[in-house]
This record gives structure tokens, sequence and C-alpha cells, in this order.
């Protein structure tokens, strides 16, 4: 919400939340296991230091199988899913 903010400011987050609403994009809730790897992949990461909002979207990938990211964020091409495998970006 934040850089949909800074790229057209409420209508822009708007369009966003539409979809939600449309079931286009999805929230997905952590469990107390998923926390834990967040925590562990935190530490792992450190060097580039891992924030809780990619940890929480690196862990959520691997719950999901999900290996293609749209993000701007470029430490995506260093994390890796299950400890293995890249994730696709799309920037």
């Amino acid at each position: 919400m934040y850089l949909a903010y800074r790229a057209g400011g409420l209508p822009r987050q708007r369009l966003v939340w539409q979809m939600v609403n449309d079931s286009t994009l999805t929230f997905h809730e952590l469990t107390p296991a998923e926390q834990q790897r967040m925590q562990a992949l935190m530490e792992k990461y450190k060097d580039t230091e891992m924030d809780l909002a990619d940890a929480s979207l690196v862990v959520s990938a691997e719950t999901l199988k999900i290996h293609r990211m749209f993000t701007l964020d470029s430490d995506f091409y260093v994390y890796r899913i299950n400890d293995t495998g890249a994730f696709e970006v799309v920037p």
C-alpha cells in the first residue's frame, strides 16, 4: 500500500483494495511455524538485513509454492525458496 500510494495516491490504493475484494490479491495468515521460519531466514540473511516484510513474503511463497515475485526489491535475487530455488523476479 505504501508503494501504491507513492505511485498514485489514494486512487491507486483503492485499486489495490479492489483487487483484494475481487480475490485477485489475497492475504496469507502466518502460522507459528512460519513465524519461526521467518526468524531463521532473518538470521540467515542478516548480511542483506532482511526485514520482517521480506521474510514474510519468502515464507508465504514457500508455503503457497509461489516462485514468481513482483518486486522492486533487488534482495529477492538473493533470497532462495526453501533454501534452494531462486525467485522469478518480475520487476
